[in-house]
């Protein structure tokens, strides 16, 4: 699986460089969100600008990064949904669950307003 990281101070900015999140990919992707979790990144967006296609298998990622990063009281952020990704989260009411914006800019936001109403501190905040 290809992408990049961009570690900032009070997050994570994970980016696939892939166009499907599929069953191949899916296992690599959930154990890079789960990598950067134990290095105690507390928040992580996934910008998924590039993703065309996903999966169960896919989806079952985003559950787990959801998942872990709520845990200890972080966000998980997704941004940059493609529409038909976006409709296959409509359908399976994921929408509804998973923390979705369009924009980094609205995931930083989104990261930020999540510090404030008490998640996780960044190490900056005293």
């Amino acid at each position: 699986m290809k992408y990049s990281i961009d570690k900032k101070e009070q997050y994570v900015i994970f980016t696939p460089l892939e166009e499907k999140l599929d069953s191949l990919l899916a296992p690599k992707l959930k154990s890079e969100l789960l990598t950067i979790h134990a290095e105690g990144f507390g928040n992580l967006v996934l910008d998924m600008a590039q993703v065309k296609y996903v999966d169960s298998s896919g989806l079952s990622a985003l559950l787990v990064g959801d998942r872990e990063f709520s845990r200890i009281g972080g966000i998980f952020v997704i941004s940059g949904v493609q529409d038909h990704v976006m409709k296959l989260l409509k359908i399976s009411m994921l929408d509804k669950k998973l923390n979705l914006v369009a924009t980094l800019e609205e995931a930083g936001e989104a990261i930020f307003m999540h510090a404030i109403n008490g998640g996780v501190e960044g190490e900056s905040e005293g």
